[in-house]
């Protein structure tokens, strides 16, 4: 895990994000349940913005129904079905066909997500840890 004593962050690291979107908007009991669109939206926005400074590759997947939202920089994707692990078993399949799994980082603070994705090789970062990055505030 980025982070863990032994493996600091490491600036040379191709940058490469994938990210358990439900998870990090969930991170931060802000009240974003009331408008579940809007704060879908405003992950993209943010994240648009990250992508744009630092140039990384960022994809973010969401559960639940699809969402009309425009990113001009974020490969935004929904879970191709409903009910409980769908954007988990997307990711975990995601990452299965990467034909460089150890260069992406995963964003999640799901244990049983974060061990499946890291035996296949990713790193794993916690969703308040991005959020906190993302926010300025963090690593």
């Amino acid at each position: 895990m980025i982070g863990e004593p032994g493996r600091p962050w490491r600036d040379d690291w191709p940058l490469r994000w994938l990210i358990d979107g439900m998870n990090v908007v969930g991170s931060r009991p802000d009240g974003w349940w009331r408008d579940r669109d809007g704060a879908v939206r405003a992950l993209v926005d943010v994240l648009d913005e990250f992508a744009a400074g630092q140039d990384p590759q960022v994809s973010v997947v969401f559960d639940g129904r699809p969402v009309d939202v425009a990113s001009r920089r974020v490969d935004v994707r929904f879970a191709p079905r409903r009910g409980p692990n769908s954007a988990d078993d997307e990711i975990v399949r995601l990452v299965r066909g990467d034909p460089d799994p150890g260069s992406l980082r995963v964003v999640t603070s799901d244990a049983a997500l974060a061990s499946r994705v890291r035996q296949l090789g990713a790193e794993v970062m916690g969703a308040g840890a991005f959020r906190r990055r993302l926010e300025g505030s963090g690593e």
